[in-house]
């Protein structure tokens, strides 16, 4: 098994790039968010890489770091999620910010990589929300406050100032992350306009 590639850009196709080690050309198949950050072709590339071996095929699937890989396998457990759905979700998340989307529930951000729809993403963040945490860079507080919203169990001050929030433009898990911190700022009982201040207040900082 090939967990690792070292060795010179030869050229680049659709949706994967071919690294030239020692003479020998692999065929590595990348999501477009890893293309698009490989060096040119002549340059010098370290990829993490997962095998996939069948009766009659062997394909090599390259990433910028283990942990990115380790999301690509994370990402098949899910029922209706095989190599091509794994790498479009890779393709417009960063593996930070995927770990945040699915603690937040943050369903939108993951139908945003082609061909995820409702039913899939509603999988991912469902299937995979226990083990987020592990890998992702955010306040838990305000995955709390995310899945009390989304299972209608927030006070409704709460809910409200992150509904407006939405309504101004920014994204849910922006929005809950920045009631998040205001309710702790605020204290129980906030009024919906107070937590809206303050949320603002957050988010401009």
């Amino acid at each position: 098994m090939i967990g690792k590639l070292k060795g010179v850009i030869d050229s680049y196709g659709e949706d994967f790039v071919i690294v030239d080690v020692g003479g020998v050309g692999y065929v590595v198949h990348c999501s477009t968010r890893t293309l698009q950050a490989l060096p040119a072709a002549g340059e010098p590339v370290v990829l993490a890489i997962d095998t996939h071996v069948r009766e009659d095929l062997i394909r090599l699937f390259g990433f910028l770091s283990d942990r990115e890989r380790e999301w690509f396998r994370l990402l098949q457990t899910v029922q209706g999620v095989g190599t091509k759905v794994a790498l479009a979700i890779l393709g417009v998340l960063k593996p930070a910010d995927l770990a945040s989307a699915i603690a937040l529930r943050d369903k939108a951000a993951i139908t945003r990589a082609p061909g995820v729809g409702q039913k899939v993403a509603e999988r991912v963040v469902t299937e995979l929300k226990d083990k987020a945490p592990a890998y992702a860079e955010f306040d838990p507080a305000a995955a709390r406050l995310s899945g009390a919203i989304e299972d209608r169990r927030a006070p409704q001050p709460v809910a409200d100032a992150v509904s407006a929030l939405i309504n101004l433009g920014y994204g849910h898990p922006q929005a809950a992350a920045a009631i998040a911190a205001a309710a702790r700022a605020a204290g129980h009982g906030a009024e919906t306009a107070r937590l809206i201040r303050l949320g603002l207040k957050e988010l401009g900082k």
